[in-house]
């Protein structure tokens, strides 16, 4: 399955997936204790876990695993980009072992209720794209970003042209409201 989505993510071709795959291995044994076959441990991110960027959640329709994401509790001025990548890697690790067999994806649910100028680190949302397309390829089913604001959309052009195409088509952003009065 893991070559499976190497090969997609280089449109079957080998020489690229097989370059893809080593570059993932090399980075693997630099950023996570124990390597290929470790998992990020949460003590190297307490400090970013204190701070429930991030949920896990149920599942989708498709039965995709669904991770929460809540930008506006980070901030640029407070962050270390070491920690913060080391995050993006235990949540990829985290939801990425929640997916069940036969299923190879997850849903991120993105909601920016809340967010402004001063949540916006675009050097930290393209470490985080960078991390998902380079070494967990083909892991995204969709992305929703919900309660959007204008303003992030000026951050969003910024970030855009880092995003592959395949990751794009996956993304939406939805700018509805979410009703949390379910007497009306």
């Amino acid at each position: 399955m893991t070559l499976r989505r190497f090969l997609r993510a280089r449109d079957h071709d080998v020489g690229k997936a097989s370059a893809m795959l080593l570059k993932f291995v090399a980075w693997r044994r630099e950023a996570v204790p124990g390597g290929v076959g470790g998992v990020m441990p949460a003590d190297l991110v307490r400090t970013e876990l204190s701070q429930d960027k991030a949920r896990m959640g149920g599942v989708d329709r498709a039965g995709r695993p669904v991770l929460l994401v809540f930008p506006a509790k980070h901030f640029s001025a407070d962050r270390d980009m070491a920690e913060h990548k080391r995050l993006v890697v235990y949540l990829l690790d985290r939801i990425s072992a929640r997916i069940p067999r036969g299923q190879d994806k997850f849903m991120c649910i993105v909601d920016l209720k809340g967010w402004g100028y001063a949540n916006s680190d675009v050097r930290a949302y393209i470490a985080a794209i960078e991390i998902m397309q380079g070494y967990y390829p083909e892991r995204l089913g969709k992305a929703l970003m919900v309660h959007v604001p204008y303003i992030f959309m000026k951050a969003w052009k910024m970030v855009y042209p880092f995003i592959d195409t395949n990751t794009r088509d996956k993304v939406r952003a939805l700018s509805l409201q979410l009703r949390t009065d379910c007497s009306k």
